[in-house]
């Protein structure tokens, strides 16, 4: 399950950077196709849509490996014990917070796709096909959240601390900038 689940955070980022690159070929190309003369309008609506998809596919991924933003004063100044406390307690909000955001990411895109609810851009496409970035990445987001729950919960560190421990032994402290 181990190796699955860290399969699956895998994928998500690079599914997040996926996107990150076609929005720049898509940006890139639309500034060529300008000094030609050519209509790109409908090219904005979808770098929108891949700015979500790349931000949520990417969540994952980088909440596992510690990239996200974490406000640790507290819990290095605590003994180990209360760290341990208060990542669980930490962990258990996220797990409310995200499965919310979960929920209604779901609710909102299967809502759209029941009611037939189109894009009011230049490109006239279903809006439950892009949403469905936000829907996808919002769970795997929650099964990462849950998945280092219970890694807390049975005693080990979690992940995202072991990973930014781990990039300082190697002496790379770029993500701390």
């Amino acid at each position: 399950m181990r190796r699955f689940l860290d399969r699956l955070y895998l994928a998500a980022g690079a599914l997040g950077a996926l996107f990150i690159a076609l929005i720049c070929v898509l940006m890139v190309g639309q500034s060529v196709l300008r000094e030609f003369s050519v209509r790109t309008g409908a090219v904005n609506d979808v770098v929108s849509w891949f700015c979500a998809a790349a931000a949520f596919f990417a969540m994952p991924h980088a909440f596992k490996h510690g990239d996200f933003v974490r406000v640790t004063l507290l819990l290095e100044s605590v003994s180990d014990a209360w760290r341990k406390r208060l990542e669980l307690a930490a962990l258990c909000v996220a797990s409310v917070a995200v499965s919310y955001l979960a929920w209604w990411a779901c609710k909102f895109t299967y809502e759209s796709w029941e009611f037939n609810d189109m894009a009011q851009g230049l490109l006239a496409i279903p809006m439950w096909i892009p949403q469905m970035s936000f829907a996808i990445g919002s769970v795997l987001l929650l099964i990462a959240v849950l998945d280092e729950l219970v890694l807390v919960l049975r005693g080990h560190t979690p992940t995202y601390v072991r990973e930014v421990q781990e990039r300082h032994a190697r002496g790379d402290f770029s993500s701390d900038v």
